[in-house]
């Protein structure tokens, strides 16, 4: 049996994936800084590389070497560009693109000596159409793009694949926080713009998850596979 680990699998998209991935029959961890109550549940920070380690170290220790990773810890920001610190841009870059270094890197060698892995990023659809006051998450969302990338051109020579999944509007506590402090705008309006006339749930994204880390999806490497209801495409 396949182990899989999930970072940002406390809550929302994250959550939705190991969930999913568990019932799929695959053995779960999920790395969280406020993990859930389900087994194999760790806590860690994708930003700090010895927390990350330790984590991976008892994942490793319950569940064997680790083949399927799923990075979908994020962290959001709304500020306008001019009012972006230093320390805002460093975290948000930290969260969304450093923990993704860290977390691949860390189970790289477990893949290469299974001859056999598979890494889905959660990016963001703002990569394609950029976003006000967000500068910051967009650049790092971006970012990963690039490097899922890079990763499938340098891994698939070793049977690894490596694609990454921008959502759409999808309908997760971070949406809805930003819905609450009035960054959003008109949700009706957005759905109505959306060609399926609904917003996306973590379930939607958790079903692109499972099919990209399947046997079936051994020839898909390298791609950004969007799931946001038509928009963005």
């Amino acid at each position: 049996m396949k182990t899989a680990v999930v970072t940002g699998g406390g809550s929302g998209i994250g959550l939705a994936v190991a969930q999913r991935l568990r019932a799929d029959g695959l053995n779960v961890a999920s790395i969280d800084l406020r993990p859930s109550d389900a087994d194999f549940a760790f806590t860690a920070d994708v930003t700090d590389r010895s927390q990350v380690d330790a984590a991976l170290s008892g994942i490793r220790a319950q569940l064997g070497p680790v083949t399927v990773l799923v990075n979908a810890a994020g962290l959001d920001g709304f500020k306008k560009f001019n009012n972006i610190s230093f320390e805002d841009w460093q975290r948000v870059i930290d969260v969304n693109l450093n923990g993704v270094f860290h977390t691949v890197q860390a189970v790289l060698p477990d893949m290469v000596e299974a001859g056999w892995g598979r890494i889905v990023n959660i990016s963001s659809s703002s990569t394609h159409s950029g976003a006000p006051y967000m500068s910051h998450y967009v650049a790092a969302k971006s970012a990963v793009n690039g490097l899922t990338k890079s990763l499938a051109l340098e891994y698939g020579p070793k049977g690894i694949t490596v694609n990454a999944v921008p959502p759409g509007f999808i309908d997760t506590p971070m949406l809805r926080a930003a819905e609450k402090n009035g960054f959003l705008g008109d949700i009706d309006e957005t759905i109505a713009r959306t060609p399926v006339r609904r917003m996306g749930t973590p379930e939607d994204i958790a079903a692109a998850c499972a099919f990209l880390v399947s046997e079936e999806a051994g020839y898909i490497t390298g791609q950004i596979l969007g799931v946001n209801g038509g928009r963005n495409t």
